[in-house]
């Protein structure tokens, strides 16, 4: 049996920033590694090896992605290191790869 729980946070004044810009690194990393998993699939490629050298390394040598260095590195590796490649269902009607939300 699964177990579910729900968390409710208060942060102070001073970790609401902190907090606001881990999460947001977190959540563009995210969406380039998706980004990166997609364009594999729709170009019948294989599922890429070094996600996190492209989406954080490299991202933050370019001036537009920059700010990622002001989050720590623990945050952008676990966020990179989800299941975005395994999320993923294929559509047999449309034939290209869908993301599939679960109601947890």
């Amino acid at each position: 049996m699964k177990a579910r729980y729900n968390y409710r946070i208060y942060p102070k004044f001073h970790q609401i920033e902190p907090l606001a810009k881990a999460f947001g690194c977190a959540r563009v990393v995210w969406n380039d590694a998706l980004w990166l998993y997609q364009k594999a699939s729709i170009e019948g490629l294989p599922i890429p090896k070094d996600v996190d050298k492209q989406v954080i390394t490299q991202a933050k040598k370019t001036e537009e992605r920059a700010w990622l260095s002001e989050v720590s590195n623990i945050v952008l590796q676990r966020s990179g290191q989800g299941n975005a490649h395994q999320d993923r269902v294929r559509c047999p009607r449309m034939g290209v790869s869908l993301l599939q939300y679960h109601s947890r």
